[in-house]
């Protein structure tokens, strides 16, 4: 698959690129109904031809995450000897998923993170440090590898290690862009006060960086602590293939609207109104292996659709705000773990920590939030009280060694750290 330039079509009147979408939208339906099992039933009575315009799309069905998990198999669109490829989701609210990948889905692959890769500022001139893993079946190491190398990027596959193992690849190599999680660029920084002044960006994934009204958020800061970088977030998942990647503005993750379908819905399944909170649903257009069609992500976060100040007409995904999965009802009060991690990231000395959530005798829900002994109790004092005024909710906090809180971040194996311990779901 070209690369096609930014100019070919982010810049198109939203009209223009509307129509592009449906009928990329129309052949990705066709496609999925002649090939898929699990979609065949399903799309009985639908009548693509009578698609005219995206929102005529909202009468199609949706697919939940357990749908895809029950029935994996089902979504196999092409025969065993035409895949290339398996990989999995990361299991964060749940057990991992197989997907299966075709040549052309790699390729597919490979331009979308170019595009994304472009958006975000990279160039041929980057050498690129990849501090996420590559190996687990984790599908984003290899989009990113496969994006960089696309562009012409000089890649340094670093993968997961120690802040001392990376700084020691960045004296060697001395690269210009690094890949990473948030809270372990936060980490990387504050090991080296020698920072190289040849790293200038960091696309960073797994973490928001920004609040919803796209200011910095206390990681983004912390981060900013310790180096002068560009901070560049981007939003993808195994699922989709496809991801949101932030220009210069900062202003939300661009849609790129020959790859991807994006609805924001509410409870019910509406789409809700420019600028509202609602469930990320996606249909990634052109995948070969499993396609999907209306895929609930039960991630929560806001679509823009007015034109960015770089100049594209493209809508904007802003940071992901929750995730429903993961939604606690704490003493009347709603919240999600990702808004307390945004306080705790106020204390560098709160590092490593969980998140549980369990429900008590009367089947309420409850929080705790695990600690390492070395945190105090002048801290542990202030966090409550940051904790009642932004919330206006107590979790419980509970102090455990680090090394205990470590072993149970990577639990079962898992490629990235589980913050999260929902015993409300069995399968966490």
């Amino acid at each position: 698959m070209k690369i096609t330039s930014d100019n070919h079509i982010d810049y198109l009147p939203a009209d223009e690129i509307e129509a592009r979408q449906v009928e990329l939208l129309k052949k990705h339906l066709s496609y999925t109904l002649a090939h898929s099992p699990f979609y065949k039933d399903k799309f009985s009575k639908q009548d693509i031809a009578a698609i005219s315009k995206l929102s005529d799309f909202s009468k199609f069905p949706r697919t939940s995450k357990k749908d895809l998990a029950e029935f994996n198999a089902e979504f196999l669109s092409i025969v065993q000897r035409e895949v290339v490829e398996y990989v999995t989701t990361s299991g964060t609210t749940g057990k991992p998923v197989s997907i299966a990948l075709s040549k052309n889905d790699l390729e597919r692959l490979a331009y979308n993170e170019a595009r994304s890769l472009e958006i975000a500022g990279f160039t041929a001139d980057d050498i690129v440090q990849i501090t996420t893993t590559l190996d687990k079946c984790f599908m984003a190491g290899m989009a990113y590898y496969l994006g960089l190398t696309k562009i012409g990027a000089a890649v340094l596959r670093a993968g997961q290690g120690t802040p001392e193992f990376h700084w020691e690849m960045i004296r060697q190599v001395n690269p210009t862009s690094l890949i990473a999680v948030p809270s372990f660029l936060q980490k990387l920084g504050s090991h080296s006060s020698a920072i190289s002044n040849r790293i200038t960006r960091a696309l960073c994934i797994g973490e928001p960086l920004r609040n919803a009204d796209f200011s910095d958020n206390q990681l983004s800061k912390n981060i900013k602590q310790h180096w002068n970088i560009d901070l560049r977030s981007t939003y993808a998942s195994t699922e989709m293939a496809t991801a949101f990647t932030e220009c210069q503005e900062k202003q939300g993750g661009h849609l790129l609207p020959e790859l991807i379908i994006l609805e924001i819905l509410d409870e019910h399944g509406n789409e809700v109104a420019d600028g509202e909170l609602g469930e990320v649903t996606v249909t990634p257009l052109g995948i070969e292996g499993m396609p999907l069609v209306r895929f609930q992500t039960g991630d929560l976060a806001r679509k823009h659709a007015d034109t960015c100040a770089c100049g594209r007409n493209t809508p904007r995904l802003g940071p992901i705000e929750g995730r429903l999965a993961q939604m606690i009802k704490l003493k009347g009060t709603t919240i999600y773990p990702n808004q307390i991690e945004e306080i705790l990231h106020n204390y560098p000395s709160a590092s490593p920590y969980l998140i549980e959530i369990d429900r008590d005798y009367n089947g309420l829900d409850e929080v705790s939030i695990v600690l390492p002994e070395t945190f105090t109790e002048e801290e542990s004092y202030n966090l409550l009280i940051g904790l009642q005024a932004r919330l206006r909710v107590k979790p419980t906090i509970k102090k455990s060694s680090a090394s205990a809180i470590q072993q149970l971040l990577f639990r079962g194996n898992s490629r990235k750290p589980k913050k999260i311990i929902d015993h409300r779901n069995a399968s966490f």
